[in-house]
């Protein structure tokens, strides 16, 4: 009843299908997988930092990452160029960033967002920087690009405003070489409001992650869809099979399943004595 299965037809359904279920299982297990690291990053970089955890040197915190991202770091140097980034909102109120580049004593610039002011970006309303030399602490961040929640990337801002904070953006403003990374200060003055840390890009639950999970339960599915359609065939040939010898089935359906089992079977089926 069986022999079937050692048909060329069939040999071709079985080794794709023995093949078809491992890679669909390793995609699956894959996808997981990237989804728990997404969430692993999420959790650690919105991990709640110590409140009494004693600033360290920006330079021993870099490169940013998710564990240093959100840690205060001090540095010291003298302000220079200040820029304002429009269109940021806080507390769900519009405002812009006042932010001035940090000559620091390694010769490096870095950006310092030194707070957050309501209504449209207007230089008059920036408080000036402190003259001479300053030492600064703020929380450390990584650079902005195109594709972060807020930014404005369209360009076409006036002069003296900037959309994106990063060193791809400042390139062409500062002459000096630049860390990429930036810091905004805790507790500002001249009435300005604290920028608080924000979790580095490619670590939030966001849609990217969501498709990860949704990856997955498809090649799962996509196992059970392949166990189904080998089980169809399977029943639909043994049907088969059993009609054409309850004799149900027209003289040349049974002659073609015939042909379909192997040799030795047809030739022992012909050599059979008439009744």
């Amino acid at each position: 009843m069986h022999r079937f299965l050692l048909t060329p037809r069939w040999w071709g359904i079985n080794v794709f299908v023995a093949l078809a279920i491992p890679f669909c299982l390793f995609m699956g297990s894959w996808q997981l997988g990237r989804f728990e690291d997404r969430v692993g990053s999420h959790r650690e970089a919105t991990a709640e930092r110590p409140a009494d955890q004693a600033p360290a040197p920006l330079d021993s915190l870099l490169p940013v990452d998710t564990e240093t991202s959100g840690r205060l770091a001090s540095t010291a140097g003298e302000y220079g160029r200040q820029l304002l980034v429009p269109e940021r909102r806080l507390d769900g109120r519009d405002g812009f960033y006042v932010l001035t580049l940090l000559r620091t004593d390694s010769g490096k610039s870095v950006p310092v967002v030194r707070g957050w002011l309501p209504g449209a970006a207007d230089p008059a309303k920036a408080p000036a920087p402190p003259a001479g030399r300053v030492e600064v602490t703020g929380a450390l961040q990584s650079s902005e690009n195109s594709g972060t929640k807020g930014v404005h990337s369209q360009g076409g801002l006036p002069e003296g405003q900037l959309g994106v904070i990063g060193s791809a953006t400042l390139v062409n403003l500062v002459s000096d070489p630049l860390y990429d990374a930036w810091l905004t200060v805790q507790t500002p003055a001249d009435g300005m409001a604290p920028v608080p840390a924000k979790a580095p890009n490619n670590t939030g639950l966001d849609l990217k992650a969501f498709q990860n999970l949704g990856y997955t339960g498809e090649w799962f599915v996509f196992v059970a869809f392949v166990l189904f359609m080998w089980f169809r065939l399977y029943r639909r040939e043994v049907e088969t099979l059993r009609d054409a010898e309850a004799g149900l089935l027209p003289q040349e359906a049974a002659a073609s399943d015939a042909a379909d089992d192997d040799v030795p079977a047809a030739a022992s089926a012909t050599a059979r004595p008439a009744e």
